[in-house]
């Protein structure tokens, strides 16, 4: 695997590296060495799946608080996503700072989304599917979330009418 760092410190965008032949290709999708030796929590206790029918539903942004942060490694396994990270943590010289990624199922990329960062996407295709890991359970006590429109991080999203649950259309404004 390749992980290459993203502007935002402690995120990665994880490539796989397969091994071709005339019937395909095989590659590991995660390595706990290969974690390990970039300081990457490994310990994912949940697998997640979630589908979208439509394209423009935007899911986010979510976080879960301490004790309950999460680190998520994200990946779409069907159409395409706009995935967007943003770093909420006070003392990171990227504080309120956001990247995005064009993630889909023919290229293979993961999200490594640190604790204290806010996570969400907007789906380009319909049937989009994204799985992610997590490395804590839900606790619905610990679940936080931004506005997908915050002017505190300006995000550019593709599709400017997103389809949102009402728990996202009504998040208020991010306090620093």
């Amino acid at each position: 695997m390749k992980f290459e760092p993203t502007l935002l410190e402690g995120a990665y965008l994880i490539e796989l590296e397969p091994l071709a032949d005339g019937r395909g290709f095989f590659a590991r999708s995660f390595c706990q060495r290969e974690f390990f030796q970039h300081g990457l929590n490994t310990n994912f206790v949940q697998a997640n799946v979630a589908v979208s029918s439509y394209p423009g539903i935007l899911r986010g942004l979510h976080f879960q608080i301490s004790p309950n942060a999460e680190v998520k490694l994200v990946r779409c396994t069907r159409g395409t996503i706009f995935d967007v990270i943003v770093d909420l943590r006070p003392d990171s010289p990227t504080y309120c700072k956001w990247a995005s990624f064009q993630l889909g199922a023919e290229d293979y990329r993961t999200v490594y989304v640190p604790e204290g960062f806010a996570h969400g996407y907007q789906t380009l295709e319909p049937n989009s599917e994204v799985t992610y890991m997590v490395s804590e359970f839900y606790e619905p006590s610990s679940e936080r979330g931004v506005r997908w429109n915050d002017p505190a991080f300006g995000i550019k999203w593709p599709i400017s009418n997103p389809i949102l649950s009402p728990k996202d259309r009504d998040r208020d404004d991010f306090k620093p």
